[in-house]
């Protein structure tokens, strides 16, 4: 007697988004396509577009994924509090897929699931009596950072070999406070903003800063200038 076929785990748009996911995870955006995840699925490339159009939409749902791993607001505390912890559970799940920060930037339009991310944090502000148009004025100062990373103006590069001692002392000489700078700052190996320093620290200390004068200028009424 022939042994019953082996049950398949049905096809549908969620396992098709997660195994597209982890197929980015592991090696990288520029390594997904729809045959490729149609073979990681066990299934012919055409059974994919009965779940997701097309490769933007793929993308779309990818972003969808990560967003949803967001934490929700902690209930009971105060907008700033309630902001910071959202932000920095954003950045540790584009963290845990490198690849996200890049797909939510080459999206025209956002997402439903980046939209209603957004409009949580909004509704932050505003249930914490913030003016619409502080609120206004608030995300604009926010960026990219509402949702977890930064656009730095220094870009990540490959390491490259110190410059000769008498070059050193030029460049130096010409541009004194890059050099005072370089030198003195606390620096770690992968980061992006350039020579090393610490992504972390530095994203928070930056989030912070930006949280603590937004509740300056909320405590003292702030009405934009006419």
């Amino acid at each position: 007697m022939t042994p019953p076929a082996e049950r398949r785990t049905p096809l549908s748009r969620e396992r098709v988004l997660r195994a597209a996911v982890a197929l980015a995870d592991d090696a990288g955006l520029e390594s997904l396509s729809m045959r490729k995840l149609a073979l990681e699925l066990g299934v012919v490339p055409m059974a994919l577009y009965k779940h997701v159009a097309n490769k933007d939409e793929l993308l779309d749902g990818m972003v969808d994924v990560v967003v949803g791993e967001i934490d929700p607001p902690v209930a009971g505390t105060d907008w700033k509090a309630a902001v910071r912890q959202r932000i920095l559970s954003a950045r540790s799940a584009l963290q845990r897929h490198s690849w996200a920060a890049q797909v939510i930037e080459s999206r025209t339009t956002p997402t439903p699931a980046v939209l209603a991310y957004l409009n949580s944090m909004i509704g932050l502000f505003r249930e914490g009596g913030l003016s619409l148009d502080l609120t206004h004025h608030v995300m604009h100062a926010m960026g990219s950072r509402i949702i977890g990373f930064s656009q730095e103006l220094f870009t990540a590069a490959p390491a490259a070999e110190p410059p000769p001692a008498a070059m050193a002392a030029q460049l130096a000489s010409a541009f004194p406070y890059v050099a005072e700078l370089a030198t003195a700052a606390a620096h770690t190996a992968d980061s992006v903003v350039g020579g090393g320093c610490d992504d972390q620290f530095e994203f928070e200390f930056a989030l912070d800063l930006l949280l603590e004068g937004i509740e300056r200028l909320h405590r003292r009424g702030w009405i934009p200038a006419q």
